[in-house]
């Protein structure tokens, strides 16, 4: 297989850059300004940002109910023909990328499958290798770039098309200069992406890749390092090996609750549909899977009142969370991040112990 047939678009940095700026100005994106803290629960720095444009954010239309006579109509794809204004380019015969249509991180884009394929099966190599390839683009302008991706009910994933999304690691610093307290009691300069912290700290025990930092976390994650000129197949052996990890730290418990044998695994094909939810990140230098068991918890004000609800997708690997109401903004920063601290630790399998649950 060709190393061609991965290649990213020249200059991809400034390309997406350019179409951005572009569409933006020509309303064909929409953008949503956000504010900054950097909350350090546990020593560990996370973004909080608040977008109040966000909760007014448009729905994707839904197909009209069918009548007795007709057949139903399937639901609308955004990714089957991308709007001209919001292509990017390909990587190769199978992925194009395009800009978020929705994006609170400037620059954000997306590699999808030319093809509709599931977004809860298992990735493919040429998934993982045209990502990469995106990353390494961005290493060769001096830049780095940050991937994620979302699989199943509790990871929080939006659209069935598969789909990576990307961002720019300079423009996810945007708002961070300065930022010193805003209530989070943490300084800007602190935070750096997670997934990157997890690789930097893996030691071998006993055969195995273990993160030091996972232990820090409330939830567990698996990592492993990525070298330059990986194949798709040797990208996807990372995975598969991630993966299976994931599975087997869900466990039996989430696993009848969700009516699947996370043990009997046929992870080998590609359209195998995956037995867990999890968020995938990919850096240049590493791949981090964390296994879902919840999307998120509710968030709750100084005297305990309900005030709205943390959902946290794949970026929660790159160590950061979002909101979209003021209340919830004033009752994450009002604590030092102690109750984010507590809700991170329901979205996963907790560190040292068995299988985390969403709730209280």
């Amino acid at each position: 297989m060709s190393p061609n047939r991965f290649e990213a678009p020249a200059k991809l940095p400034e390309l997406v850059k350019s179409r951005f700026n572009t569409a933006k100005a020509n309303g064909d994106i929409n953008f949503y300004p956000t504010q900054v803290a950097v909350l350090t629960p546990a020593a560990v720095p996370f973004q909080l940002r608040f977008s109040p444009s966000l909760a007014s954010k448009p729905k994707a239309p839904l197909a009209p109910l069918p009548s007795a006579t007709e057949p139903p109509m399937k639901p609308f794809n955004p990714f089957e023909k991308p709007p001209p204004a919001s292509i990017i380019g390909t990587v190769g015969d199978g992925h194009t990328l395009i800009l978020n249509k929705f994006a609170i991180v400037p620059e954000h884009f997306l590699i999808i499958t030319n093809s509709f394929k599931k977004q809860t099966n298992l990735l493919e190599g040429g998934d993982l290798k045209a990502t990469h390839a995106c990353i390494q683009a961005y290493h060769g302008e001096g830049k780095e770039l940050f991937a994620f991706f979302n699989s199943g009910g509790h990871s929080g994933a939006s659209q069935p098309h598969r789909h990576l999304q990307l961002l720019p690691v300079e423009r996810m610093r945007d708002g961070l200069e300065g930022e010193g307290g805003g209530g989070g009691g943490g300084g800007g300069g602190a935070w750096g992406v997670l997934a990157e912290k997890l690789a930097a700290a893996e030691e071998e025990d006993t055969g195995d890749k273990v993160s030091k930092e996972s232990v820090s976390l409330p939830f567990r994650t698996f990592s492993e390092r990525l070298t330059e000129g990986m194949t798709p197949l040797a990208l996807r052996s990372v995975y598969l090996r991630l993966y299976r990890k994931a599975c087997a730290a869900v466990g039996s418990a989430v696993a009848e609750a969700d009516g699947r044998d996370v043990s009997s695994l046929e992870d080998e094909k590609a359209e195998v549909e995956a037995k867990i939810s999890y968020n995938l990140a990919m850096t240049r230098d590493a791949m981090v899977i964390c296994p879902r068991v919840a999307e998120g918890d509710v968030v709750r004000d100084g005297e305990g009142k309900e005030v709205g609800r943390l959902a946290l997708n794949g970026t929660v690997l790159a160590g950061t969370a979002l909101v979209k109401s003021q209340e919830e903004w004033d009752a994450l920063r009002g604590d030092s991040g102690r109750q984010l601290w507590r809700i991170l630790g329901g979205i996963g399998v907790r560190a040292g112990d068995g299988v985390g649950c969403g709730g209280e």
